[in-house]
């Protein structure tokens, strides 16, 4: 048959108009002196040079072209060749399997993505993040998904990646799952929504990005598919898939197919028996001719030979073990027993497994189809009849009933028997319309006797009528089928004559029956006999075709199968049957020779004899054909002749760069498909397993060295396999080793150690991301591996960390470099135009920064991504902090050299210190490292300097600001840092510095303070020393100096330093204080100022402050701060005291006046009697009321300015207490003074009218109720009271105009 999807029609077609096509070129190839001697006067080159060349150069030149064009064609040939021949093997490897089968617990390979899947990924990406898509997500996504585009799909190690062959849509998926999985566990709670909800939710939006617009429905059915045929394929596909191996065509591939009889298990079971056959000759003739592979060591010559014999041993009892199958195109793959059958050593002994008639054992279905029932004419047209059949010995079966006039049925019967030549029986019957008939009446019978090759289609049979059936023409149409058993091979009858069996010659009915893969047996048998009555046992015959014989009558075409002792001849009366007959018994002899058909020999032999003989079968008529386009040496070729080594090397290798190139990532792995073929082949031809091994290290090598991907694991997997056989390990139980496999071990396991060292070396672009999963961790455990002398002693720890470390050195220099060509390419892209320009300080210290953010970015990645190699050496995070710490070092050069440049005591370079600062000190591993500790050394003095100008030019600014100080008052900064965006305070947060030496620093008040003034606090220069010592010290603690000595020193500095400027501070404003009191009026027209307000405010903020900027948990420093307090305390009692005097200065001139009315002076007595006179004619005003008012108005004002614009409380209400008192005193003290003297109507009123308001004044003030009714108060009360009552008595109270001491509103309502 021809292939299995087309017919014999159309491949007739197909195969004409192809080799018309191909055998073209082919056809100068087989012309070329290598294949023929006539062939070498076929080309012409004074013929061939004139169709190519327009014009005639000389003999040489056109002599030298064609040899190279011949050679180049005689290569071609020859690869075509080989490889057709190749073709053959495997075809017959897929076709009848018995040591392999297609494994199904290989991993699955995902597909990968090609360079244009990952332009398309980019601009969907592109897309979303451009808000040009319909996908729905929150701030936190969007920022996920751009830094995932930035750093992985931007990456050009991605793009690496993807060329390699080695990405697939998995791998990005799961770096973007990792790459976001800190994120959201960073996120804050929140309630109802667990962190595996947000995970999953930004997974689902990530695979919507990925996917784009494609229907995924439809993707999912694609890739169920694909991963189908991923698994296991059939036979077609596992032909299609050698023939775009090999570069077979399809015309080829059916004339092979057709030829080969691939769809005939008992072929190719035959064809293998005569592999197996050859190769127990091929291992004796080696023994004999001692013709040895060269071995390490001579006694492994006789092992060789034992090992050759068991193998083909091996595989006999796998075939043995294979069901005996009638077969076809559509049988399965079997798992094959691979247990070694010891007593199979020689299938072609005598007197070994000899059959018994018992043995054979055949058992047939047949199938009776009655259709109708012909010349039944006797009967009335309503009588009815009916059929029986049976087979002899078996059960019988009757149709359904018909009419006479109609007898059609078409019932089907069916039965077994174990007859080769079953007797079947059909009787026809009608009812008999008798009473007293006991039975129905028989009409005809039809016996017959039908083989497996009899006719399946419905015939009419003559039937043998009963006596009493007028009906004499009976005849009834009637089909039987009889199917051959699996193992009948071949069925017929035949003229036979032997020398021990059939002594007589006589036609016989003879079955070829296998009994098992080597055991097949000619048996005689007779009509309804289940045994045979004779058999032959074919072990060890040969048979071919032979002349008639004389003197034996019937038969036309002989055969025999002759063995040494005995000879059988055959004889069939038709050519094709004796072809078939002979084609079954040579695949059931298993001989070497293949008997060629006389009529094939004399067409061979016939000048024009093309045409095919009428009377030969399919397969040989497929046979001439392939003969015909030039396929039968290939066909016809001894595999034991072959060099299976090399050959399996070339499938191996082309198989491989498939595989590579198919839609899989499958890093150099084969497929299921694949490897059951190669598999199938190594165990059929015998490859030695360590060169197989080899060979596929040597290819992945080279596919590796070129920049493929290839799973460490899989170099491992066959590195330990050819270690073991070299070292005498016996993985696959082979013993010898040749002097090719050790060498050629040692050279693969050179080579090797080099890729793994280089691979490690550039472990960020060989295992870009941590992909592929365990990549790393693999590599590192091969080169361990790699590293050991043999295969028991492990290889000290101390050398495989040697060789690690000084590859993660190499790898810190890797690193750095292409890290600092790409922010050179990256600066380019961003301003082309500074491209070839000077580079100023500036902006090398802005490429340094940005180098910096790279540097820190690998660093993190190493620790995400590649930290898997702690899981194959403990050690492994060791050696990366070293590789960490060499990679710093060299990233400290630039930046070192980029700092030299730098103008002196410029501060741009602190966020550089910042940003590396933050980074390692976070690491456990880097932090204070040696990296760590220069960064520290290079700034400290950077820092110390700083702190020194800080420390000047705040002083300076102490200095001027109160020499020009006016103490208007201003919003606090510091209160005001929530709302406020302060400039330069920001990441770096450093106070703006304008520092031009020899000049020392200075800070100026920002210009914006005034704006943003809503309310009185402390003045312009307090307000900006607080700001300043504030943002130094926040600027060095937003440092994290990770020194701790160094930090603390600083630290203690800062409050040290911030306790002398708030000293001076206090100082300063103390001084300021008492020049303003004394420059201000003693009179009741005084009015407290708001500069004074300002300054208690500057002392309340400079207690406030003092205790943020001065506080620290040491003794010496926390008994400084108290001083700073105790130092504000005292100033601030002062200031009140200060206060308090000049309020006592005032009232003591309010009293100085009424002194004048005292008693007994002249000018009391003058203004007594003037008053006295006047007040007959006129009225007279009240005298010396203006003067209590004008003081109580200067008390209420001043209490009031001091209750709005002091910020402190309790300093308010010391001094209104100390106030209060003091005035008590001094009106006390005055009355005393006056004890013996009567008061003056004037002073009595003025005094009641002060007193009694400041009381009430006071008290409204919230001055205790203790203070208020001292023992002073008292004193002046009782006195005024008595004074009083004593004015009563003698002007009889009109004189007071309503003032009294008592507790009446009235008068105060009225002067109000």
């Amino acid at each position: 048959m021809l292939d299995p999807s087309s017919s014999e029609e159309e491949s007739e077609d197909v195969v004409e108009e192809e080799s018309k096509e191909v055998m073209a070129p082919q056809a100068g190839a087989r012309l070329s002196p290598s294949r023929t001697s006539e062939s070498s006067g076929g080309l012409q080159p004074s013929s061939r040079s004139s169709s190519v060349r327009p014009s005639s150069p000389s003999p040489s030149v056109v002599s030298e072209k064609e040899k190279e064009e011949m050679e180049k064609l005689q290569k071609e040939e020859e690869e075509r060749k080989k490889k057709l021949q190749l073709y053959v093997f495997v075809m017959r490897c897929i076709a009848y399997p018995f040591n392999a089968k297609q494994p199904t617990d290989m991993a699955r390979r995902q597909q990968k993505i090609s360079k244009q899947q990952l332009q398309t990924v980019k601009d969907r990406f592109q897309a979303f993040l451009n808000g040009e898509t319909q996908i729905v997500a929150d701030e936190a996504f969007i920022n996920a998904v751009q830094s995932y585009y930035e750093v992985f799909i931007k990456s050009d190690r991605v793009s690496r990646m993807v060329q390699s062959g080695g990405c697939s849509a998995n791998d990005s998926r799961e770096v973007f799952k990792k790459h976001i999985e800190k994120r959201v566990r960073s996120l804050p709670e929140i309630d109802g929504l667990s962190k595996e909800t947000v995970l999953s939710s930004w997974m689902a939006k990530f695979d919507a990005i990925y996917r784009g617009e494609e229907d995924p429905r439809k993707q999912q059915a694609r890739m169920t598919a694909s991963a189908a045929s991923e698994l296991i394929l059939s036979k077609e596909q596992l032909y299609e898939m050698f023939q775009q191996i090999l570069g077979i065509k399809k015309f080829e591939h059916q004339l092979l197919y057709n030829a080969c009889q691939l769809d005939n298990p008992d072929e190719q079971a035959a064809q293998i028996r005569r592999e197996l056959d050859g190769r127990l000759q091929m291992a004796d003739q080696i023994a004999r001719e001692r013709k040895f592979l060269k071995f390490v060591s001579k006694e492994m010559e006789s092992m060789f030979i034992e090992e050759l014999k068991s193998s083909v041993n091996l595989l006999m009892a796998n075939l043995e073990s294979m069901p005996v199958s009638k077969g076809g195109s559509e049988f399965k793959l079997q798992k094959l027993k691979r247990g070694h059958n010891t007593s199979i050593i020689d299938m072609g002994e005598e007197n070994e497994n000899q059959l018994s008639k018992s043995d054979v054992v055949l058992s047939f279905t047949l199938e009776v189809v009655i259709m109708e029932v012909q010349g039944l004419k006797s009967l009335a047209p309503n009588r009815i009849v009916y059929c029986t059949m049976e087979v002899e010995g078996g059960e019988k079966l009757q149709t359904d009933q018909a009419e006479a006039s109609k007898p059609t049925w078409g019932t089907q019967g069916d039965f077994t028997s174990t007859h080769p030549l079953p007797a079947v029986k059909v009787k026809l019957f009608t009812e008999s319309t008798g009473v007293l008939a006991l039975e129905d009446k028989e009409l005809g019978r039809v016996v017959l006797h039908p083989t497996p090759n009899s006719p399946k289609q419905s015939e009419l049979h003559k039937m043998t009528v009963s006596k009493n059936c007028p009906d004499h023409d009976l005849k009834i149409k009637l089909a039987v089928r009889m199917d051959k058993p699996q193992n009948m091979k071949h069925c017929g009858y035949l003229w036979a004559i032997g020398k021990n069996v059939w002594k007589r010659w006589k036609k016989r009915f003879f079955v070829l029956v296998q009994v098992s893969q080597y055991t097949f047996a000619m048996c005689s048998y007779r009509e309804k006999k289940a045994e045979p009555q004779e058999l032959l046992q074919l072990d060890g015959y040969t048979v071919d075709y032979t002349d008639p014989q004389p003197g034996l009558e019937g038969g036309r075409t002989f055969f025999n199968a002759v063995k040494e002792g005995d000879t059988v001849i055959f004889a069939s009366d038709d050519e094709q049957d004796r072809i078939l007959w002979v084609q079954a018994m040579y695949r059931a002899t298993g001989q070497s020779h293949k008997p060629v058909p006389p009529t094939q020999v004399q067409k061979l032999n016939a000048k024009g004899g093309n045409a095919p003989q009428m009377d030969a079968p399919i397969s040989q008529f497929y046979a001439d054909r392939a003969q015909k386009h030039g396929m039968d040496e290939f066909i016809s070729a001894n595999p034991c002749n072959f060099d299976h080594a090399s050959l399996f090397e070339m499938v191996q290798r082309l198989t491989l760069d498939h595989r590579l190139n198919d839609s899989y990532s499958c890093l150099g792995w084969f497929s299921p498909g694949q490897v059951f073929v190669l598999d199938e082949y190594c165990a059929r031809n015998g490859v030695r397993g360590c060169h197989r091994h080899l060979c596929y290290l040597n290819d992945l090598l080279e596919r590796a060295e070129n920049g493929a991907m290839i799973d460490p694991t899989l170099l491992h997997y066959s590195f330990a396999f050819c270690a073991s056989h070299v070292h005498g390990n016996r993985p696959d139980g082979i013993g010898t080793v040749t002097v090719e496999e050790k060498e050629r071990f040692e050279e693969i396991k050179e080579r090797l150690r080099l890729l793994l060292e280089n691979q490690i070396t550039h472990f960020r672009y060989c295992f870009p991301f941590g992909r592929p999963e365990g990549a790393l961790k693999a590599t590192l455990s091969l080169l361990e591996r790699v590293l050991m002398k043999d295969i028991v002693t492990p290889v000290p720890q101390e050398e495989v960390k040697t060789v690690i470390r000084k590859c993660l050195e190499q790898a810190a220099l890797v690193n750095y470099t292409r890290l600092s060509e790409y922010a050179k390419v990256e600066e380019n892209q961003k301003d082309p135009e500074n491209v070839g320009r000077l580079i100023t300080p500036a902006k090398k210290l802005e490429d340094t920064v940005r180098l910096a953010e790279l540097v820190i970015e690998v660093l993190q990645q190493n620790e995400e991504h590649h930290a898997e190699g702690k899981e194959a050496f403990a050690w492994w995070s060791d050696l990366m902090v070293e590789h960490a710490e060499t990679f710093l070092s060299l990233f400290a050069v630039d930046m070192d050299a980029a700092l030299e440049v730098q103008s002196p005591d410029t501060w741009d370079s602190f966020p550089l210190f910042q940003l590396l600062n933050d980074s390692l000190r976070s690491d456990y591993n880097l932090c204070n490292g040696k990296f760590h500790k220069h960064l520290q050394d290079l700034f400290a003095p950077l820092v110390v300097r700083y702190v020194d100008l800080m420390e000047s030019s705040i002083a300076q600014s102490i200095h001027r600001g109160f020499e020009r100080e006016s103490w208007e008052p201003v919003k606090s900064l510091t209160s005001n840092l929530p709302n406020v965006n302060l400039p330069n305070v920001n990441l770096p947060k450093i106070p703006n510095l304008p520092v031009n030496l020899p000049q020392m620093p200075s800070i100026s008040t920002p210009s914006w303070m005034a704006a943003i003034y809503d309310s009185d606090n402390g003045s312009g220069t307090s307000e900006d020393l607080f700001w300043k010592l504030d943002a130094l010290q926040t600027f060095i603690r937003d440092l994290h100096w990770p020194e701790e000595e160094f930090g603390k020193h600083l630290e203690q500095r800062l409050k040290l330093m911030s306790s002398d400027m708030i000293e001076s501070c206090v100082k300063r404003t103390r001084i300021a204080f008492e020049a303003k009191l004394q420059k201000s009026s003693r009179s009741t027209d005084f009015r407290v100022p708001q500069s004074i307000c300002t300054m208690f405010n500057v002392m309340v903020d400079a207690k406030a402050q003092s205790a943020k900027l001065c506080a620290m948990e040491m003794g010496q420093e926390k008994q400084y701060h108290s001083q700073i307090d105790t130092l504000i305390e005292e100033t601030v009692k002062e200031m009140i005291t200060l206060l308090v005097a000049k309020f006592a200065v005032i009232l003591e001139g309010v009293l100085a006046k009424l002194s004048r009315y005292d008693e007994g002076t002249l000018f009391s007595s003058f203004l007594s009697f003037t008053v006295k006179a006047a007040s007959k004619y006129v009225e007279v005003p009240k005298p010396g009321m203006d003067v209590a008012d004008a003081y109580v108005t200067f008390v209420r004002h001043s209490q009031d300015i001091l209750r709005d614009k002091v910020n402190e409380e309790i300093y308010i209400e010391r001094l209104f207490d100390q106030w209060y008192t003091s005035s008590m005193n001094l009106i006390c003290t005055w009355l005393t003074d006056r004890m013996d003297l009567q008061l003056h109507l004037y002073q009595l009123k003025i005094l009641i009218r002060i007193v009694k308001k400041k009381y009430r004044d006071f008290r409204l003030q919230g001055v205790l109720d203790s203070t208020l009714n001292s023992k002073m108060y008292d004193t002046v009360r009782n006195r005024l009271t008595l004074e009083e009552a004593t004015s009563s008595v003698s002007e009889g109270g009109a004189g007071l105009q309503g003032i009294t001491m008592r507790d009446s509103d009235e008068e105060d309502e009225d002067d109000d």
